[in-house]
């Protein structure tokens, strides 16, 4: 072991790994219908999932964001069943494995976790397709664990638009903007990840409290629409938020950009969703790698974006999301929930200090939802829960869903 893998590890014992994106839930949902048995996570599930608890531990993760995440042609009743049945398996995985994992809805239930020696478990909902265009539903989520909502996933929706559709409400409509004022009264963190650099800066124009993006890199270090311009970084230090770089290579280095077009093209030539990983899907794209090596992205490419992230936003303004089981790819030495350390000891060998490390793994994270708590508790003396509509403030119906 190199000396900076051994101090990597050294420092994640002390400080582990905040992640703000894992699609566990999905993955078992797509692998297994939830048969948690057939997917024991108390064992190495290596072949099968990038995540288990003994890789877990391995990686130095203390805290875990899982991603109650439903796609985005869900929609209605439909996106809300299933992101509650996503919901339902993170509370049986938290039960199934209470010595290594324990539900977390607040910065000090983070805390105490990390003091008792187990994973933090948090959810956040990927898209507000899952609301339906409810705010009463969104509250619903809270009630649930819930504690942050992207508010786009891949495709636009009636409210916000998404960083890969073509623009219609050139960011927030007006019940866009409530359900963000809305989430501030919660203390649900906003979440800018996957939406369109008009929502993002509308969502920062608005939100009274820290936001976060939980799994997007720098703009400026490879030229993708789910990264973020420096203007919005720029934006960070003022709001109190914190942007998690991600790990997949399609966002982070800029010649795997055209090889995942092409090898998203050949999945639905074969009749497959392009982020399907089931293990018909993935023989398809294992064949199309053989045939066109796949450019690689390693730990120094995370790192080039962080680099470049805390140079504009600031070191107490970024975070880790990797987007762990939500990807058909990963980098060399990230290949799956184990390699944190390696990312570690490469900002190490780039002379950062333990203590920029500390908070770019668990500090700033903490630190954002607990800003997110404060303001919701001020928000809630003088205002009560939203009755607005989208119908009201938009013209829509929200009840055709």
């Amino acid at each position: 072991m190199s000396a900076s893998l051994e101090a990597a590890r050294a420092l994640l014992a002390e400080w582990p790994v905040v992640d703000g994106h894992n699609d566990l839930p999905w993955a078992l949902r797509e692998q297994v219908r939830y048969d948690l048995d057939r997917r024991d996570i108390a064992a190495d599930q290596t072949g099968h999932l990038h995540t288990d608890i003994p890789r877990l531990r391995a990686g130095g993760v203390g805290a875990q964001f899982w991603s109650v995440y439903v796609r985005s042609d869900y929609a209605g009743d439909r996106a809300v069943t299933a992101t509650l049945e996503q919901i339902d398996v993170v509370r049986r995985l938290a039960a199934r494995h209470p010595d290594d994992l324990r539900l977390a809805y607040t910065a000090d239930d983070m805390e105490a976790a990390r003091a008792d020696g187990r994973i933090a478990s948090l959810m956040g909902a990927e898209g507000g397709h899952s609301i339906g265009n409810s705010l009463a539903t969104l509250r619903a989520l809270y009630a649930l664990g819930v504690r942050y909502m992207t508010l786009t996933h891949n495709d636009n929706i009636d409210w916000a638009d998404s960083a890969t559709d073509e623009p219609r409400a050139h960011g927030l409509t007006a019940f866009g903007h409530e359900v963000v004022r809305e989430m501030n009264r919660l203390g649900m963190l906003v979440d800018l990840s996957h939406v369109s650099a008009d929502t993002m800066r509308d969502a920062l124009d608005t939100s009274a409290a820290p936001v976060v993006f939980s799994h997007s890199s720098a703009r400026a270090v490879c030229d993708h629409p789910r990264n973020i311009p420096d203007d919005v970084l720029e934006r960070l230090p003022a709001n109190g938020g914190v942007a998690m770089a991600t790990f997949v290579p399609k966002f982070i280095l800029p010649a795997a950009v055209a090889w995942t077009l092409r090898a998203d093209e050949n999945m639905r030539a074969h009749g497959f969703h392009h982020l399907d990983t089931t293990a018909e899907a993935m023989a398809v794209h294992r064949d199309f790698e053989a045939a066109h090596p796949r450019p690689l992205a390693t730990a120094a490419t995370v790192a080039d974006h962080l680099d470049h992230m805390r140079e504009v936003a600031g070191i107490d303004h970024i975070g880790i999301g990797g987007d762990f089981d939500g990807t058909a790819f990963t980098p060399a030495d990230l290949a799956d929930v184990s390699g944190y350390p390696n990312l570690i000891a490469e900002l190490l060998d780039r002379k950062w200090s333990t203590a920029d490390l500390a908070k770019l793994t668990w500090q700033n994270a903490v630190r954002t939802l607990g800003g997110a708590e404060d303001v919701a508790r001020g928000l809630r003396d003088g205002r009560g829960p939203s009755i607005a509509t989208i119908d009201q403030l938009d013209g829509l119906d929200s009840l055709d869903g």
